[in-house]
């Protein structure tokens, strides 16, 4: 019985080149001589420390353009406030994987209600659609791909 499954990964090695261009960008920026602005990353969470809120956001901004250059989604990326503490702005990033149980359940539902020949059935952080035909899957994978969900799914595991 042809079989997929529905994951939502991030490309670490592709995050940390992302991580090392922006360090570099930063680093030769004008905007940012003399300032102490650094990128760090621990377990999937990525630390921007600047002086103040506006270079918070630019180097946000040039975080995020990196990892569109690299092909990693932004929408895995979770924004954190920043916090200001005396002479520094720290801002926290985390990089989500997986699929939650709630964005599980939505999708599920979304292939329920669309009358496709296939089940869908959540597997921890991913999620396993089956069918009879080869055809039935690839009309879910062109359904969950029009549906517009807060995390970047990609489909991988294809037996056919």
């Amino acid at each position: 019985m042809p079989s997929f499954d529905i994951v939502s990964e991030v490309d670490m090695p592709e995050v940390n080149n992302a991580l090392d261009q922006a360090r570099r960008e930063v680093g030769t920026r004008f905007d940012f001589k003399g300032v102490d602005a650094t990128f760090e990353i621990k377990d999937k969470e990525i630390t921007l420390t600047a002086e103040s809120d506006f270079q918070l956001e630019q180097m946000l901004d040039i975080l995020k353009g990196k990892m569109v250059k690299r092909n990693v989604d932004v929408k895995s990326l979770e924004v954190g406030e920043p916090k200001q503490s005396g002479k520094q702005a720290l801002q926290i990033v985390t990089i989500q994987q997986g699929i939650e149980a709630d964005v599980a359940r939505k999708l599920v539902k979304i292939i329920k209600e669309s009358k496709c020949k296939v089940q869908a059935a959540i597997q921890g952080d991913k999620l396993r659609v089956t069918g009879k035909k080869r055809d039935d899957l690839q009309e879910c994978i062109a359904l969950v791909r029009e549906s517009s969900l807060d995390v970047p799914v990609q489909f991988n595991n294809f037996r056919d």
